[in-house]
């Protein structure tokens, strides 16, 4: 490694996997950083982070690192789109990946649902063309037995339900055994590719579809619907093995099986509770962001129609005076108030049209709210902020067409000030 040249290539990395999988700490490694680790399963990486840059082999290199699907702290959804987001605003800055490391705890027993869901997840936010650009990392090696570790990878790499379908198009396996040599190595292997669209960025830039149209939303719902599945399945078996149980245990047992289908039932009556309270905050903060739209709405129009009596009340007194002392430039100023009639005329169409445009924005932004916050609350929260930004362009625009009036009627006193007179 070394200073990083001036003006070279920049080989952007992105690194993910589940929650204690050694993301972090694989780049830490490499990059000289000091990203926040955890030895729990506690996630420490809770926002999409990037490394500044360093060099390996003349190449400037930026590792990013994402939380897993799996986060502690926030769902799938919300890990989803702090990674799509940081993905499109890259793409939208013409900045592309070279390739996307996936990192796997070879010591894990086996590779459970939470490592498949991050896997497939991750497939689907690539997409199946840019595969030839993903390097599967196993690590942890230290803590398993070195034969066992074999036998772990080599199923990994063979079974249809783990890394093959990934490995047949094109994707690489490397082992990191904890040094510095094999980091560097998985980097410069990167290095050799050329910088992929993923398919997510394709997705939400190139074809301008919403996330929740994408492939890895898709997927994410699926996994979704498949575990919603596996608990009725689940729940019915266990319903089916307590009626069995009934008929066949003494009461006593019989009694301690209903009061575990009790204890069932009020944590899915719990459940959806929190779920009826999270629609109704939602439903209140809706109405809450309605209610301070309308206020802001008639604090604008009381300022705009406070603006125009104050100018018009103005312009009545410079008439008063210019009648009273000036009767030679009465035609002058006759001429002057038809333009500045004509003028304010126009203000007040243009505050008309605007407040026109506003309410029709406002009802469409209402019925795409009324639609979309169950969905995503955080495309009501980015409607929100589009909202604020209109209205301050009004407030702005507004503003400066008062000012110019203000600059106008001040060059008029100053030129009638000057004594000249149109006969």
């Amino acid at each position: 490694m070394g200073r990083v040249p001036e003006g070279s290539e920049t080989a952007t990395i992105a690194v993910m996997g589940a929650t204690g999988s050694g993301k972090s700490s694989f780049i830490n490694l490499v990059s000289g950083s000091s990203l926040r680790t955890s030895d729990s399963l506690h996630s420490c990486t809770e926002e999409v982070a990037v490394t500044e840059p360093f060099v390996v082999d003349s190449r400037k290199v930026l590792l990013v690192d994402t939380p897993g699907f799996d986060d502690t702290n926030k769902s799938d959804s919300d890990i989803l789109k702090l990674i799509a987001d940081f993905l499109t605003s890259s793409y939208k800055e013409g900045q592309t990946l070279t390739g996307l490391i996936f990192i796997h705890r070879i010591s894990d027993h086996r590779m459970g649902g939470i490592s498949l869901k991050n896997f497939r997840t991750f497939r689907k936010l690539c997409g199946e063309q840019t595969l030839r650009n993903v390097v599967i990392v196993t690590n942890m090696w230290s803590g398993i037995d070195p034969h066992l570790g074999e036998e772990r990878e080599r199923e990994l790499a063979t079974n249809d339900a783990f890394f093959k379908p990934a490995l047949d198009k094109g994707t690489k396996m490397f082992r990191h055994t904890d040094s510095l040599e094999s980091a560097l190595s998985i980097i410069r292997y990167i290095l050799d590719n050329r910088p992929v669209v993923l398919q997510i960025q394709k997705e939400l830039v190139d074809e301008k579809k919403d996330i929740s149209q994408t492939a890895a939303v898709d997927e994410l719902e699926r996994q979704l619907q498949a575990a919603k599945e596996v608990q009725r399945i689940e729940t019915e078996r266990l319903k089916r093995e307590l009626e069995e149980a009934e008929r066949a245990r003494e009461e006593e047992a019989r009694r301690q099986r209903e009061a575990e289908a009790r204890r069932r039932q009020e944590e899915l009556d719990r459940i959806e509770a929190e779920r009826k309270r999270a629609e109704e905050q939602r439903a209140r903060e809706q109405r809450e962001w309605e209610e301070r739209m309308r206020v802001e709405e008639q604090e604008r129009k009381a300022a705009i129609e406070r603006q125009q009596r104050e100018l018009e009340a103005k312009i009545a007194e410079e008439r008063r005076q210019r009648e009273e002392t000036e009767r030679r430039r009465r035609e002058a100023q006759a001429r002057y108030e038809r333009e500045l009639a004509e003028m304010r005329e126009r203000e007040r169409e243009a505050a008309r049209r605007r407040e026109a445009e506003a309410e029709a924005e406002r009802q469409r932004i209402q019925e795409e709210a009324r639609r979309e916050r169950e969905r995503r609350q955080w495309e009501y929260e980015d409607r929100m902020a589009r909202e604020r930004a209109r209205i301050e362009e009004e407030r702005r625009i507004q503003r400066e067409n008062a000012e110019r009036l203000e600059r106008e009627l001040e060059w008029q006193r100053q030129n009638e000030g000057g004594g000249c007179f149109i006969q």
